[in-house]
């Protein structure tokens, strides 16, 4: 059989693994470079409680989700999505719209998709090269010795397909190479700040955004947005940035933008109480701004073997574009697995 390698357990590469299901377990491995599931719909986990520090909600938009639909639907019947019911200030809703939060943190979604696919999932796990080697694909990482594969398909963001070294990068042609240049991303930080059980956050509000800061722009009251109060658990806030402030400061020490966040904070709420810890964290590639043009929402790099990416680099930054990445995927990875079986078939019959 096929083993087939996706590098990044985030929505894409999740709910890519899922649609592949079919493969025997064992057959179907998933690295991350993180220390856990979710990219970009991360939950980051502390003593006193958690805080989505990436994705805040899940927006449906039934008449464009088309075939998608069902995605939401799968994960509302699973409890895994809940609607949105805490009040969030300047929140613009298009009409017939619908958003979600996920109860036990965004990362929930993502671990979902990963238990479904019944992957061997590892993280910690930095890929550095690719190249040939017979006929199949040895994919080398900072820890650990490299190991081969039939099919790997790429999910991570493009810039950090372009740094991979190896035959890649002679295999990406001229054309594709440009393209892949094209795409960017904005930048922001983000901020979890984590308090002891009973403590109170005076707001009238779950979570906001702020159209006239310099560098707070979307404040969550995380546990009160999800709908998890609780006296046994501490409340927690996170605070994102504006982009331009993010792309300011993107190479500046975390410990001196963590400082100037909670001045401009402690000025937009001046009534929010001392955490007992706080986690600081950059998102180089937050949202995409321009995507791959005219895509079906992946790229094939090579054909035999098969080399392929995807992502929201190819569609766009929002739970459905990386669902439709996710199914473009599946659809081209599918028949080469196919021809695998078919192959495997004639020799037993030889």
């Amino acid at each position: 059989m096929a083993r087939v390698l996706v590098v990044g357990a985030g929505l894409t590469g999740a709910a890519g693994a899922a649609l592949l299901r079919g493969a025997p377990r064992g057959q179907l491995a998933v690295w991350d470079k993180a220390r856990g599931a979710g990219g970009r719909m991360s939950t980051t986990r502390a003593d006193r409680g958690s805080a989505d520090l990436g994705a805040q909600f899940v927006t449906c938009e039934p008449e464009l989700a088309g075939p998608r639909l069902s995605f939401y639907e799968e994960l509302v019947t699973h409890g895994i999505l809940k609607p949105l019911t805490a009040p969030v200030e300047g929140l613009v809703e298009r009409e017939g719209s619908r958003n979600f939060v996920a109860p036990q943190g965004i990362s929930s979604v993502v671990k979902y998709y990963l238990e479904q696919s019944g992957a061997e999932v590892s993280y910690e796990q930095h890929v550095t090269h690719i190249s040939l080697r017979d006929g199949r694909w040895e994919v080398s990482r900072k820890a650990g010795p490299p190991e081969q594969f039939d099919v790997v398909i790429l999910t991570m963001p493009v810039p950090q397909i372009l740094q991979l070294q190896g035959d890649i990068v002679n295999i990406i042609n001229e054309s594709q190479k440009q393209q892949l240049e094209s795409v960017s991303y904005s930048s922001r930080y983000a901020l979890g700040l984590f308090y002891e059980a009973g403590t109170g956050i005076g707001v009238p509000w779950a979570a906001r955004y702020i159209a006239d800061n310099p560098c707070v722009r979307f404040i969550s009251i995380d546990n009160k947005k999800r709908n998890i109060e609780s006296p046994a658990m501490g409340p927690s806030v996170v605070v994102h940035t504006t982009v331009s402030f993010g792309s300011e400061h993107l190479d500046s020490d975390p410990a001196d933008v963590q400082q100037i966040i909670l001045s401009h904070l402690q000025s937009v709420v001046p009534s929010l109480p001392k955490p007992s810890s706080i986690k600081c964290h950059r998102w180089r590639y937050s949202q995409v701004t321009r995507a791959v043009p005219n895509c079906p929402g992946q790229m094939i790099l090579h054909t035999q073997p098969l080399l392929i990416c995807g992502g929201d680099g190819f569609t766009r930054s929002n739970f459905d574009g990386c669902i439709e990445s996710a199914m473009s995927l599946a659809d081209a990875v599918k028949p080469h697995l196919q021809q695998f079986q078919t192959q495997a078939a004639k020799i037993s019959l030889d």
